[in-house]
């Protein structure tokens, strides 16, 4: 495991346990973020770096019993509170790196990814491996549940041009990845960007 993963791994080893207190009502954002996937009955879908799985009831909800939810997450603290929360029963929990995935080339059909961007060493290198498990006209959803400038104010910090989420960079960060963007919001409270998996 690289410094970079073991960084993130602590980070979020430290969390795990009261992530979902310290966030309590996120739940109907994520929700909206996942209705923007336009997924159907029967689809199959991955919540890259799920943590505790707060997608996971909605990606069950919208691809219905008969479809695939998988999270994916390289933090054991973060996949056992999943469990514990009971977000087992919504989807199969991989404990995996998005570098690279155990899954199909174009298995899926969606990719729903909350917070992730952030922490992944490698960007491009990384959404090309996402994009590799996406059909061609499939979907990735970049969301967080609040704004960047939220976000910065949080963390006590200032957004600066570089930063990756910033539109211009993002949108040539993903077209460098096998990605299109699609639509691109950064309100106060979420931020979400789509983009299909081109040809």
């Amino acid at each position: 495991m690289s410094d970079d993963h073991t960084h993130v791994q602590e980070f979020f080893t430290a969390r795990a346990a009261d992530w979902d207190r310290r966030f309590p009502d996120d739940a109907p954002a994520y929700a909206a973020a996942v209705a923007e996937l336009g997924l159907r009955e029967g689809g199959r879908v991955l919540d890259a770096g799920c943590g505790t799985g707060r997608a996971l009831p909605a990606l069950r909800a919208a691809v219905g019993p008969s479809g695939v939810v998988l999270g994916a997450d390289l933090t054991p603290a973060m996949l056992r509170e999943a469990a514990r929360a009971g977000r087992d029963r919504d989807g199969v929990l991989l404990l995996t790196d998005v570098a690279a995935l155990p899954l199909r080339s174009s298995s899926l059909d969606a990719v729903f990814a909350a917070g992730l961007i952030a922490h992944l060493p490698d960007p491009a290198g990384d959404l090309r491996e996402i994009a590799r498990v996406v059909r061609p006209g499939g979907v990735l959803a970049l969301f967080h549940p609040i704004g960047r400038a939220a976000l910065a104010a949080r963390q006590g910090r200032t957004i600066t041009p570089d930063d990756l989420r910033a539109e211009p960079n993002l949108r040539a960060l993903l077209t460098r990845s096998g990605w299109r963007m699609t639509s691109y919001a950064d309100e106060d409270d979420r931020f979400l960007a789509l983009a299909v998996r081109a040809d």
